[in-house]
């Protein structure tokens, strides 16, 4: 059950795909936003009575990102091969992780407000539901940890989530392992905890990144408080990519 508080209004959802994005770009436009958001409602006379939300669909090149709670010591190595991944610090909750090709990463920026401190265990609650819907259409029996935010197959992580609310508004979001190289996060301690990572095709499954798109923006509105998308969604069509966002 989704946790329940004030009556909140249904959201017109502006949604975008990039093939891929630097996590840099991909902070900076979030952070845009947010500033866009405030910067509106600065000038009104009054409270939307719709808030916009919006959602970012990427990937990201290889990168270590560390969140507020990292710490450098989790991060063991950065060289693979011939390959050098930067390790970028960032403002969202959580400790250390890795992005890369093969991950669908879900930015969702969302007004958290009148009762945005109340709301944080809610919206996060929603990411991770969202995340087991999705994978729940081919089969994935995921699960939370009441001790720990992800979503989780047994003992092995295959979604991580973390956000940062800045006046009211959340954002940074989720990301979900579809077919990506996990030897990477032998480079580190995974959000600090010494357990697995796995995705879907380490589970045996082929899911497309269109497929896996269009399932989350088809389970998105079953989750969060949404009346339709902008652009409008097609059925059957495969999510456009958009160069502006």
């Amino acid at each position: 059950m989704i946790p329940v508080g004030h009556r909140e209004a249904a959201s017109i959802v502006h949604w975008c795909r990039f093939d891929q994005m630097e996590y840099a770009a991909a902070l900076a436009l979030q952070k845009e936003r947010v500033a866009a958001i405030l910067r509106r409602e600065a000038g009104a006379q009054e409270p939307s009575l719709c808030p916009v939300m919006q959602l970012i669909l990427l990937e990201h090149p290889p990168v270590y990102t560390m969140g507020r709670s990292g710490q450098r010591r989790e991060v063991l190595h950065t060289t693979w091969g011939q390959q050098a991944i930067p390790v970028v610090e960032t403002d969202r909750g959580g400790r250390v992780t890795y992005h890369g090709p093969g991950q669908l990463v879900v930015y969702v920026i969302c007004d958290l407000r009148p009762h945005a401190l109340a709301s944080v265990r809610r919206h996060v609650f929603r990411l991770e539901e969202v995340a087991l819907r999705t994978l729940a259409a081919w089969g994935v029996e995921a699960h939370r940890d009441l001790h720990h935010p992800g979503v989780w197959v047994g003992e092995a992580k295959i979604g991580a989530l973390g956000v940062r609310i800045h006046r009211g508004i959340a954002y940074h979001g989720l990301a979900l392992n579809r077919d990506l190289d996990l030897s990477p996060f032998r480079g580190i301690i995974p959000c600090g905890l010494d357990r697995p990572v796995t995705s879907l095709a380490d589970l045996g499954l082929s899911v497309s990144r269109d497929a896996l798109e269009r399932q989350l923006l088809r389970v998105f509105p079953t989750v969060f408080p949404v009346r339709g998308f902008v652009p409008p969604l097609r059925e059957g069509e495969p999510p456009e990519q958009e160069e502006q966002c």
